[in-house]
């Protein structure tokens, strides 16, 4: 009886212990999120002029993006995307082939000046060669739509290729266009296997609200000289590229900075419509949503007002969010990537396969092993040739370096975005070795593309 007691006092503990092991079992297995949705329809949003550290669910202290903080809160949220651009153009060129600018060659609105007047970059220019996401989409059994505001998003740069349909009727034209066009389109081919691609300039420093701003964040008097035009935004741009700086007193760029949160937010709110509409349709759950912009802006930070003269994060660093619906619970990712990888992540996700030429095309890769939780390091190349005046290549590395150049004049830039998140501290005379090194791996980058020409 004795031994029978001590047998029990020790046992029946252990019995308790795995008995509570097995019952907490579940909630400590790891997750495995569910980054495949073969069949689905394919929505990519583009908030073009959004950059990252202006959407809440990134950090920002207003609420200006509900809508996009949903799917941010329940997708897949990559919090380091760099885009490859600062400028709508190259970088949406960018999205559907997968590859850098200097390689589809769409690198400048304004290619040359013949006769003082501006010649436009035209569907030549792109590498005819390169495959675009529409066309594999549309060989894998998708009917695709683009419905965009036009401007450098104009069919005619070579946008087009690939697409049943495309919209780029009005130039810098917002939701409330782009929209309903688009809502039409799909409700007219809701039965079939859908690629949208949907757009909006709401943003833009081109884009001015219908009816004129409602000022809901200016919570001080202001009372000029600026208004928030988009001739005046346009001025500053100009006058910044031919000064390389302008004059802004600390009322002025709070002033625009509201007016941008509140453009962000009227963006945001059209797109909670839209997704309202899409809902009424009986598609949602069954469409994988990308949501992300081409660039950021620039409101002072260094100088300057609008986007494509530089290569700062405020215009590289942008939202990226995948929503897949069978998966259940949100993911962030953490690693930088690249809007290069947009591309094949949908192909993946999808389950279209990739061709032999398609895979010997693309620069970028698939963010699914990402998103399932791999680590992987992917050094970021931004560039931008901007107007007449611009010329700039970089390296942003996995470890949070960067490196500038200006082609033209050979100034250079270095930063440790850890210590120097503002890119304030131009340290390029303090570290030339750490430096070398990264300019190294610029140059070799940019040794590819002169070896293809």
């Amino acid at each position: 009886m004795h031994k029978l007691k001590v047998f029990l006092f020790v046992l029946f503990p252990a019995i308790c212990i795995l008995v509570i092991a097995l019952w907490l079992k579940p909630q400590f297995t790891k997750y495995t999120p569910v980054v495949s949705c073969p069949g689905c329809n394919i929505v990519f949003v583009s908030f073009d002029d959004l950059g990252a550290s202006r959407v809440h669910s990134y950090g920002y202290q207003r609420t200006t993006t509900p809508s996009i903080d949903f799917f941010a809160e329940n997708g897949f949220k990559f919090t380091n995307a760099i885009s490859v651009s600062s400028w709508t153009l190259p970088s949406s060129i960018s999205w559907f082939t997968g590859v850098y600018p200097s390689k589809h060659k769409i690198l400048n609105e304004y290619s040359f000046l013949a006769s003082q007047e501006e010649v436009l970059s035209t569907p030549e220019n792109l590498n005819n060669i390169l495959l675009t996401l529409p066309q594999i989409l549309k060989e894998n059994g998708y009917t695709t739509g683009g419905f965009t505001g036009g401007a450098a998003l104009n069919g005619k740069f070579g946008f087009s290729k690939g697409f049943d349909k495309y919209f780029d009727e009005e130039d810098f034209g917002g939701f409330d266009i782009t929209v309903p066009e688009a809502l039409r389109w799909i409700s007219e081919n809701k039965d079939k296997k859908l690629f949208v691609f949907l757009h909006s300039y709401g943003i833009h420093g081109q884009h001015t609200p219908e009816n004129g701003y409602d000022r809901r964040f200016l919570d001080f008097n202001y009372e000029g000289p600026l208004t928030g035009s988009k001739e005046e935004q346009k001025k500053l741009r100009e006058d910044a590229l031919l000064t390389g700086q302008i004059s802004l007193s600390d009322k002025d760029v709070r002033f625009l900075s509201d007016l941008y949160d509140e453009k962000v937010q009227r963006a945001d709110e059209a797109f909670g419509k839209f997704i309202e509409e899409y809902k009424k349709l009986g598609l949602f759950d069954k469409t994988i949503f990308i949501i992300t912009s081409d660039h950021g802006e620039e409101l002072y930070e260094h100088g300057r007002i609008d986007h494509g003269h530089s290569l700062y994060d405020e215009l590289i660093k942008v939202p990226l969010v995948i929503w897949v619906p069978s998966n259940s619970r949100g993911v962030v990712i953490k690693n930088q990537v690249r809007s290069i990888d947009i591309f094949p992540t949908i192909l993946e996700i999808s389950e279209v396969p990739f061709s032999e030429n398609l895979s010997g095309q693309l620069e970028g890769i698939s963010l699914v092993p990402l998103a399932k939780g791999a680590r992987l390091k992917l050094d970021a190349y931004p560039e931008t040739d901007y107007r007449y005046s611009v010329f700039l290549r970089a390296i942003r590395t996995a470890d949070n370096y960067k490196y500038i150049l200006n082609i033209e004049n050979g100034e250079e830039q270095f930063y440790d975005l850890s210590a120097d998140p503002l890119e304030l501290k131009n340290l390029a005379s303090k570290f030339p070795k750490k430096m070398r090194l990264l300019k190294e791996k610029l140059f070799n980058h940019i040794q590819i593309y002169k070896q293809q020409k």
